[in-house]
């Protein structure tokens, strides 16, 4: 059977990207995205089109742009930098819009409008190698421009990016050259490593959603339990998926190997899931099935999908232990349907507002363990905002239930850890969140949680690398990442850094106004302190210091000082 053709050209590939973009649209949204098109229409296209090169897709806070000449490339790239210079020079520093560049010259594969391949992958990771306002380039642009450019260029050595098998020698070009900071890329892991994009609901109903994402997770999840896989962290691919990036580029950006896109449609009592496996290095595709179900045998589903992608990567002894490691969460897809919606609302609303999903599935299977670990969660909500210990006692009992029903789940671990370091059981707490972390540790939730139970057993400095490496894991992390992260700074007394995490939360409830004014406090701005306090006071009216003790529970009290006192400088009464 011939091969079909595929469609290559050697092109100069320039990858742009906003220095910075959550901090500003999280600042001013409706101004960052006027003033990003502004500077598309007055400085981006025009440039690009001066030397004749095409735009092949805008990426939100990037651009993915293609010439037929390196020269044009680098030159097109110095000139847009020159003039995105100009244009923010009578701006505050906040309100900047800076790029990083990268340029690459390699083969690409043409599928439309679009390309993909090495050479983009490669000029992606370039781009994350420039310093803001800068501009890398591969050693192949630097042999066809060197002598052909007014431009300086600096030799930094060669660097072994995410992703690629082998380095590649980097320099770094501008109209004059200073010195570029050392780095440090990680190098390639030996493990096959997959990123799971959100699969497409193609039911016709939007409300759906949050069933095509659901599985999309739990492959995730199971994926994630196989020592010798690597699996993205579920806010960094959905984060990517959810723009519509190609496939590829969301490997690139990901730094995997393979990647899993497809679609879930349910019609009545049917549901199709489709699938497929790419070779980010190549582009092809590696497999691909389609699954035709009723709906009470989606965890067979499930386990065929996993099945398949680990037989492929890792071979028949790992697709042989799938059936080993998966327990069926339940035998309702009724139970399972309640489960995924409140596990949605529990992400966009709060863990209270998903009670009642999670309530409803337990009524229908009583022996769902995972519902019962949410529904805990979701009483540690409810506790956090009523303060009564009866709430508190109804997340004990539905976690030391989940418990029984199956210790073997990372949600069941979780929810037992979190119920045990609001009961002030450190030690617990901590051996749960272990063993939660060993059954699934590319969960950057269950870390982010263990970082909190570090910080209130008096341990802020292991928190602080453990909330880090959480961050690390997820490109596009929650923004409770960073609140948990302002409180254990403000523990180590390091204020001015608490303040710039807490800007990373852009919805603040009652506790992350509490730590803001805290820090401000300690820094003697009293006037921010002051407001934060009041900002706090319009969610929960009644707040005084001593509820605020009462619901920190730090194992040596004296831990707490710096937030305590924060807060009394700031004029929370006792």
């Amino acid at each position: 059977m011939a091969e079909e053709r595929v469609l290559r050209r050697l092109a100069a590939i320039l990858v742009a990207d906003v220095v910075g973009y959550s901090r500003l649209m999280e600042a001013d949204e409706v101004g960052t995205l006027a003033a990003l098109k502004k500077r598309r229409t007055l400085i981006l296209q025009p440039t690009v089109r001066e030397y004749g090169g095409r735009i092949v897709k805008l990426l939100g806070d990037g651009v993915l742009i293609e010439f037929a000449s390196a020269v044009h490339a680098v030159t097109a790239a110095i000139e847009l930098q020159r003039k995105m210079s100009e244009a923010n020079a009578d701006l505050p520093d906040q309100s900047r819009i800076v790029l990083r560049v990268g340029i690459n010259l390699g083969d690409v594969i043409g599928e439309g409008a679009d390309i993909y391949g090495e050479g983009v992958n490669i000029a992606a990771r370039l781009e994350t190698l420039a310093e803001p306002g800068g501009l890398c380039i591969s050693g192949k642009v630097h042999d066809e421009v060197r002598g052909k450019v007014k431009a300086a260029f600096e030799d930094v050595g060669e660097r072994q990016l995410k992703n690629i098998a082998t380095p590649v020698r980097v320099f770094r070009a501008g109209p004059t050259a200073v010195p570029m900071a050392p780095q440090t890329i990680s190098p390639v892991s030996n493990k096959p490593s997959i990123a799971i994009l959100p699969l497409d609901n193609l039911s016709g109903d939007p409300d759906q959603k949050y069933l095509s994402d659901g599985i999309a997770e739990d492959i995730i999840t199971e994926l994630s339990r196989f020592k010798n896989l690597s699996v993205a962290a579920r806010h960094a691919s959905f984060q990517l998926g959810s723009k519509g990036v190609n496939p590829m580029l969301a490997a690139a950006d990901l730094g995997v190997s393979f990647v899993v896109d497809g679609s879930v449609r349910k019609t009545g009592q049917r549901i199709r899931i489709t699938v497929q496996l790419i070779d980010a290095g190549t582009g092809n595709h590696v497999w691909a099935e389609r699954f035709d179900r009723e709906t009470n045998d989606i965890f067979a589903v499930q386990d065929e999908v996993v099945s398949a992608i680990v037989a492929t990567l890792e071979g028949h002894m790992m697709s042989t232990a799938v059936a080993q490691l998966r327990k069926k969460p339940t035998s309702s897809w009724t139970a399972y349907d309640f489960f995924l919606q409140g596990r949605e609302v529990a992400r966009r609303a709060s863990d209270r507002a998903a009670a009642p999903f999670f309530d409803r599935a337990i009524s229908i299977d009583p022996d769902f363990a995972q519902a019962h670990a949410m529904l805990a969660i979701a009483h540690l909500g409810s506790y956090w905002y009523d303060a009564q210990l009866s709430t508190l006692d109804e997340a004990r009992l539905a976690a030391q239930k989940a418990l029984e029903l199956d210790s073997n789940d990372a949600i069941v671990q979780q929810a037992n850890a979190m119920v045990a370091l609001w009961l002030g059981q450190h030690e617990r707490a901590s051996m749960h969140f272990n063993r939660a972390v060993d059954l699934n540790p590319a969960d950057a939730e269950i870390r982010a949680d263990r970082a909190e139970a570090m910080r209130f057993a008096g341990q802020p400095e292991q928190a602080m690398i453990e909330i880090d490496d959480a961050l690390q894991r997820s490109k596009f992390p929650p923004h409770w990442f960073w609140w948990i992260r302002g409180g254990i700074l403000i523990d180590l007394e390091r204020y001015e850094e608490a303040i710039a995490a807490l800007s990373n939360v852009p919805q603040k409830e009652y506790g992350a106004w509490l730590q803001l004014a805290a820090a401000h406090a300690q820094l003697g701005h009293l006037s921010e302190a002051a407001r934060a306090v009041g900002m706090a006071r319009e969610l929960q009216p009644d707040l005084s210091l001593r509820d605020v003790a009462a619901m920190s529970p730090y194992a040596h009290s004296e831990a707490g000082d710096p937030l305590f006192n924060g807060l009394r400088k700031a004029g929370l009464s006792e």
